[in-house]
């Protein structure tokens, strides 16, 4: 009998995760610095979420919950490592652009958001992540540890700190 169950937990854990793994690809590319990295920290956020998961208590959507330990992870990754996380574009095939000047214009608009976006503080990528994602301020709140109106005054903030990030690098180039 308790080996059905754990069967069935591992089936259920393993559906979540194949529903959700959009969250573990992104946080990756964010926190990760090349290919090997964004692997192993595929694998640690998958292991932390398995440790985690007879925890899992549903008081938030799973997607919230899967944020928060993949988000925690990363960071503790980084931590451990003391490397600078860099952000690494999307190639065109992932966001099914078919014509090539859509792509090379799309490539690298995305590509200089994302050094913006690097330059941020661990905390401030996460926000900036899950808005782009359309979460709502509650959500976000609750994946990085703060009130709702602090999101959004953080939110003013960083759309700020973007613009000016963005710039610099445009004359710089």
């Amino acid at each position: 009998m308790e080996s059905r169950n754990k069967e069935k937990q591992i089936n259920e854990f393993l559906k979540l995760i194949s529903e959700n793994k959009g969250i573990i690809y992104k946080i990756c590319n964010v926190y990760a610095n090349n290919g090997d990295d964004k692997d192993d920290l595929k694998q640690e956020i998958i292991l932390q979420l398995w440790k985690s998961y007879p925890r899992f208590q549903g008081k938030s959507k799973f997607s919230t919950w899967m944020y928060r330990i993949a988000f925690n992870t990363a960071i503790t990754n980084i931590r451990k490592s003391k490397r600078h996380p860099i952000i690494e574009a999307l190639s065109g095939t992932e966001h099914n652009v078919s014509e090539k000047e859509d792509i090379d214009y799309f490539n690298g608009e995305i590509n200089h958001l994302y050094k913006a976006i690097g330059k941020l503080k661990d905390v401030e990528k996460a926000i900036v992540m899950l808005y782009l994602e359309e979460r709502s301020y509650k959500e976000i709140g609750e994946i990085v540890g703060i009130s709702e109106k602090n999101v959004s005054v953080k939110l003013v903030r960083l759309k700020e700190k973007l613009k000016k990030l963005m710039i610099k690098q445009t004359s710089h180039v």
